[in-house]
């Protein structure tokens, strides 16, 4: 694909200003964390059972921790890299706690992590056919981001999603000890969370899945362990499916969604699963388009 910058009518080539070290990406993301990943940086360079880490950060949203690694070497095996770090973090959970604690002022206990959501992300220029394929399973707890950055000061972040036809990692792992460490680690599906639900919640869900899929091109659909997240740069609207109802969380800040009807509850204030200061709840379609009209507010 090329790129070029446009001034009124005329177009200039835009080059792909290469990261020459690993340390430039580093620096980039650990200082926009949040904007880019949705995560908060605990420590970078974190240094454990003499494995450095390049950056520790944590994922309000699973409440867990996620180990980051930055790599221009495009023949190295994400898939035996990233079970070597769940396997650390697994094995050395009061570590990562008291790491955390200390960096943040926090006083979290170890139990207090929902470790079976931590994950590994890589990040690089490009990834090869093989790292792609090796990472490409739907339960796999491995990520893979990839970032260019362009002459015009334009950056390109880019998480690789997995195929449709991605198999279990489950199979793998009873062939390898290593990756037994796998049997700890949980990669939530939409097809866990809709479990919960009745036949006309499902159907129910299905259709306001569609109305938000049609509001925007590249929405993410997201599954952790107790909602599922409609996310572009963030979350758009989270749901939580129960049998007689779809409890919603609307990801606009308080004050800010136009409601003429009243119908979103403003949860500023109170504890509740998904991102987003307004809950919805709904057992029916008929407020359908109305909903809509209030989580389109937040593209």
């Amino acid at each position: 694909m090329q790129l070029y910058q446009l001034q009124n009518t005329a177009l200039t080539e835009v080059h792909e200003n290469a990261f020459k070290l690993e340390r430039e990406m580093q620096a980039v993301f650990e200082q926009n964390l949040q904007l880019l990943m949705g995560l908060t940086l605990v420590k970078g360079e974190f240094t454990i059972k003499n494995k450095r880490i390049d950056t520790l950060a944590y994922s309000a949203e699973m409440n867990a921790f996620v180990i980051i690694e930055y790599k221009r070497d495009k023949n190295s095996s994400v898939f035996d890299q990233g079970i070597t770090y769940l396997k650390l973090m697994i094995e050395n959970k009061a570590d990562f706690v008291i790491e955390y604690n200390e960096r943040l002022g926090k006083a979290i206990k170890r139990d207090d992590i929902d470790w079976d959501q931590s994950r590994v992300a890589f990040v690089s220029t490009s990834f090869n056919d093989n790292q792609i394929q090796t990472a490409d399973f739907r339960d796999f707890a491995i990520d893979l981001w990839e970032v260019q950055r362009y002459s015009n000061n334009t950056l390109s972040v880019n998480k690789i999603k997995k195929s449709k036809t991605a198999e279990s990692i489950k199979a793998i792992s009873k062939q390898n000890p290593d990756a037994k460490i796998l049997d700890q680690i949980k990669v939530y599906t939409e097809d866990d969370l809709l479990v919960a639900g009745s036949d006309e919640t499902r159907e129910l869900y299905d259709k306001f899945k569609d109305g938000i899929l049609n509001l925007a091109d590249d929405i993410q659909v997201i599954a952790n362990k107790q909602y599922i997240a409609f996310r572009k740069a963030r979350n758009i609207v989270c749901m939580n499916i129960q049998k007689k109802q779809i409890r919603m969380w609307i990801g606009a800040k308080a004050g800010t969604l136009d409601d003429a009807k009243g119908i979103a509850i403003d949860v500023s204030n109170t504890r509740h699963w998904g991102t987003g200061d307004y809950e919805v709840n709904v057992n029916s379609d008929k407020d359908l388009e109305y909903i809509m009209s209030l989580i389109k507010q937040v593209l």
